[in-house]
């Protein structure tokens, strides 16, 4: 355990691992003591998301007043996140892997929200108007965002069923092919952007303590980032000992949160906020919600269908529908980051498929128990497995254990909702600017120097921003209208949704204008997954994403090995480019069976796995 410096600078100098890199791999089991400090190290890195998200999700909903709202999708969004987490590394693509909410389920519910029947009313106004009793008003506030809730869950759970449906009938190879760099880009550019309205609801309360906390996460990711601390260890072999470890870089979400609530707690003791309820920057006192944590329930159990029955409704679905499949792209690419830093091999095809088809049944029971969003794999978290060199499995699920237990504690739940909303807000800035920065990276692979590229990637940010916030301004609300209501709000949340409107007309101008292969960015994209591939250990076992103890069973029936979930599935496709009938039939056609397998796997599944992050942390 003790750190050798020569060996670590000759690590960082290698972009894949190779296989034994790791401390624990995917299927080490570590003593009981050791999964569950990693595990608890995992649920920590992963907190920020379910937190940012229940924040974000409360003011949607027209509850960002209820703190009781804020911890309950909390617990729901933690259950949830450990559920997914278990399912995934047990059935999914059993690879080391945190399952939790995903951002890109934001950008439509964001725009379903602008509709008119979505608008938030003015409670304020109706009790002075109506002279409302305090219980009658609890009543209404309740059943304003718990309708808003129910038409999120029935429109979720429609777009997660056609996720199952893309996972079990393999068709999301098929998809994929038709996505390049000019089609990813400024999807996942624009997923960040839309969520600056978010976030300036939870920092306009103070933004003083807002670019404090942003200011910290910057200092402990990128100004001392790189600094390792000596800290007291134990193993086995050494003892009690001292090792150097990046505890700033690999908490540094924790740490700005933590310092900034700490500073909020002592500005609040003293005085410095205002105790009075009226002022905006009463929000950022640390017991402005006090009461919230003094009622909450100890235990909090998440059921199906706990706030109604879901609703649907055809502008939802499609807006949902094109969330699924951002989460999708950003998954698959996870699943191949994760093998190449736990130094395995990438993921079959089968794999793959197993992994979409899992979220997608994660995202049904994160519909029916009111999540609010479907579930994606976190990026953060596989990066960290290269810092603390644990890919194993069994650590992941203890983890995903922990998560659920975190959800079902109602008071942990509560308890964090103290954080004052300008901390969450502040702690958000960065990764969500990460969001849009990995957005533009993704224009490494096309030839920049292209009018062609250049063209297509600004129009379709300049339409992405101009065309939503056409759209969703107050003032157009009726300029759709086709004479059928239900059709008019399809246009709107899809015209409405940024991630959309910019994402389709970047794919449509990349598959309809002229261009070669080289200059699109594919012929790069594939010579870096090839040289992954061979540096991930061709020859090394497969095995290990196969099901112990039933795989046997499945080779003896022949019919397996057509079914695109079973591990014994052979019967890839090759879609390695929308265009390959434009190429040579010696180069179309001289591959083999072997080959179009890997480039099923790794040319399109495997595409970007490390760019099409969307969760992205320090």
């Amino acid at each position: 355990m003790k750190t050798n410096e020569s060996e670590d600078d000759t690590n960082n100098e290698n972009t894949v691992p190779k296989a034994g890199s790791v401390l624990y791999g995917v299927e080490d089991v570590p003593s009981l003591p050791l999964c569950l400090l990693f595990g608890v190290q995992q649920v920590i890195q992963c907190l920020d998301g379910p937190l940012a998200m229940s924040f974000i999700l409360s003011g949607l909903l027209c509850a960002s007043g209820q703190a009781d709202v804020t911890y309950t999708l909390l617990s729901i969004n933690m259950f949830m996140a450990g559920l997914a987490t278990i399912l995934q590394s047990m059935f999914g693509v059993r690879l080391g892997v945190i399952q939790a909410s995903s951002f890109s389920f934001v950008a439509p519910i964001i725009a379903m929200m602008t509709l008119d029947k979505w608008s938030c009313p003015n409670l304020d106004t109706d009790k002075e108007s109506t002279g409302l009793n305090t219980t009658k008003l609890k009543m209404d506030e309740d059943e304003i965002w718990k309708i808003r809730m129910r038409e999120i869950q029935g429109n979720l759970i429609l777009a997660s069923i056609t996720q199952i449906v893309l996972g079990c009938t393999g068709l999301i190879g098929f998809l994929l092919r038709f996505t390049g760099p000019l089609t990813i880009a400024p999807t996942i550019t624009l997923i960040g952007i839309s969520l600056t309205g978010s976030l300036i609801e939870l920092c306009k309360p103070h933004w003083g303590i807002s670019f404090m906390t942003m200011c910290l996460t910057l200092t402990f990711g990128l100004y001392i980032g790189k600094l390792k601390p000596p800290l007291p260890a134990w193993s086995k072999k050494e003892h009690c000992h001292v090792v150097r470890f990046p505890v700033f870089q690999v908490f540094t979400i924790l740490l700005s949160v933590g310092v900034s609530w700490l500073i909020c707690y002592i500005l609040t003791v003293t005085e410095v906020f205002p105790n009075d309820p009226e002022k905006p920057s009463f929000i950022t006192r640390t017991d402005a919600r006090i009461e919230v944590l003094n009622t909450a329930p100890w235990f909090y159990w998440p059921y199906p269908f706990q706030f109604g029955m879901p609703t649907f409704s055809a502008a939802g679905y499609v807006g949902f529908l094109a969330a699924t499949i951002a989460s999708i792209i950003e998954s698959v690419g996870d699943y191949h980051a994760a093998a190449r830093i736990g130094g395995v091999p990438p993921p079959p095809p089968h794999a793959i498929n197993r992994g979409v088809a899992v979220e997608g049944f994660s995202s049904i029971v994160s519909g029916m128990i009111g999540a609010g969003h479907g579930t994606t794999t976190y990026s953060g978290i596989i990066g960290a497995i290269g810092i603390t060199k644990v890919a194993s499995r069994a650590v992941f699920i203890t983890a995903g254990f922990i998560l659920v237990i975190c959800g079902v504690v109602g008071k942990f739940g509560a308890f964090l909702t103290l954080i004052p909303n300008p901390v969450i807000g502040g702690a958000a800035i960065v990764p969500v600017s990460m969001v849009i920065a990995v957005g533009i990276s993704t224009l490494k692979f096309i030839d920049l120097e292209s009018t062609r590229n250049l063209t297509i990637f600004g129009t379709s940010i300049f339409l992405g921003l101009m065309i939503p916030q056409y759209i969703n301004d107050p003032e157009n609300v009726n300029v759709i209208d086709t004479g059928n209501e239900e059709l008019d709000q399809v246009i709107k949340v899809l015209l409405g949704t940024s991630m959309f409107v910019g994402g389709f007309i970047g794919c449509l101008l990349d598959n309809t204008v002229s261009g070669t292969d080289k200059e699109r960015g594919i012929l790069s994209w594939r010579k870096r997954n090839v040289t992954t591939f061979e540096a991930s250990g061709r020859d090394a076992s497969l095995s290990m994403y196969e099901y112990p103890y039933v795989t046997k069973y499945f080779r003896r029936l022949w019919v397996c090995s057509y079914i695109p979930v079973s591990p014994t599935f052979d019967k890839g496709m090759n879609v390695t480019c929308c265009r390959d009938c434009c190429r040579p039939k010696t180069e179309r056609y001289n591959v083999s069976r072997e080959a179009n397998l890997n480039q099923f796997a790794f040319d399109n599944t495997g595409s970007f796995a490390q760019s099409t992050s969307l969760d992205v942390k320090l």
